[in-house]
């Protein structure tokens, strides 16, 4: 299997509807150019922040043709999330990213809502990685799922072919998480999946982020994470600071809403709604962002 390097910023892509409630392809590829313009080392497509449970099987494969599309051209790397909470359905969807030109690796979100036992979720990551055409990286995300992978898990995992990293998002820097940053191998990429914690995860040795937030002010999470990257400590510790009221409104209310509020505001896309049964943002917590979006800017 190709190796890869997850280093950087990612952009988790929200999906824009059309007033007509389809899904607007050309605004997908203008996002994409603008985050990888800004910096963005690559998307993830069919994410949460994309809505994915609430498109249909013709739509997710035109959100993942649109984006690879973009990062062919652009040279940059698409990572496509192709988790469910079956094994069998997880290899059906990841089998289909061999033919993606862009694709560099596949999200896998531990299984949810069965809430196997931590053995057993080990066990599906193996089975998928060794049936992935593309590198597996692990999204650990226990808020969602009802179940996580502690960090002898997590290191079990590290070891075995053809898994690259993890999107960690377990709504701290716990005990855990500073484990595998300590012990996990030197290819084992670890991406931080809660935004108001990218720069702590960075100087404990992360790699990068998978930021919802980088929606808005991409160029100042980029260069967040460069500063953290490179050990300019103090320089990474200003760009967080301006960033907090950022990340923390656009999570003010259930992901992506705010965003997408935010980015109809500015004019990039044309449409802020979502898809039942998410709603979209209130005007309070849009105004709220673009506050913050100003001030970090």
């Amino acid at each position: 299997m190709t190796s890869v390097d997850l280093r950087g910023v990612w952009v988790p892509l929200i999906t824009p509807f059309t007033a007509n409630d389809a899904v607007d392809i050309e605004a997908i590829k203008y996002l994409c150019n603008e985050y990888l313009d800004a910096g963005a080392v690559g998307i993830v497509a069919l994410g949460t922040t994309g809505e994915s449970p609430a498109l249909d099987t013709s739509e997710k494969s035109a959100v993942i043709a649109a984006c690879s599309e973009v990062c062919s051209a652009r040279g940059a790397q698409l990572m496509v999330g192709t988790g469910t909470n079956s094994t069998r359905t997880t290899i059906a969807a990841t089998a289909v990213l061999a033919g993606v030109g862009a694709c560099t690796s596949a999200l896998v979100v531990v299984p949810y809502y069965v809430r196997p036992s931590e053995a057993a979720i080990v066990e599906h990551f193996k089975t998928v990685a060794a049936a992935s055409p593309v590198p597996v990286v692990i999204y650990n995300i226990p808020y969602r799922t009802g179940r996580g992978l502690g960090a002898a898990a997590v290191l079990e995992l590290a070891a075995v072919p053809n898994i690259a990293g993890m999107k960690q998002a377990v709504g701290a820097v716990d005990a855990d998480t500073l484990g595998i940053l300590r012990d996990a191998p030197a290819d084992f990429f670890v991406l931080c999946g809660d935004d108001a914690y990218i720069l702590p995860i960075l100087l404990m040795g992360g790699h990068g982020a998978i930021a919802a937030a980088a929606h808005v002010c991409t160029e100042r999470f980029v260069a967040m994470v460069e500063c953290g990257l490179q050990g300019k400590v103090e320089d990474a510790r200003a760009h967080s600071a301006a960033l907090l009221e950022v990340v923390q409104a656009g999570f003010a209310e259930p992901n992506p809403a705010v965003w997408k509020s935010a980015l109809h505001a500015q004019g990039r896309i044309a449409c802020a709604d979502l898809r039942a049964p998410m709603s979209t943002a209130s005007p309070a917590a849009t105004q709220r962002l673009l506050a913050a979006i100003t001030a970090a800017s």
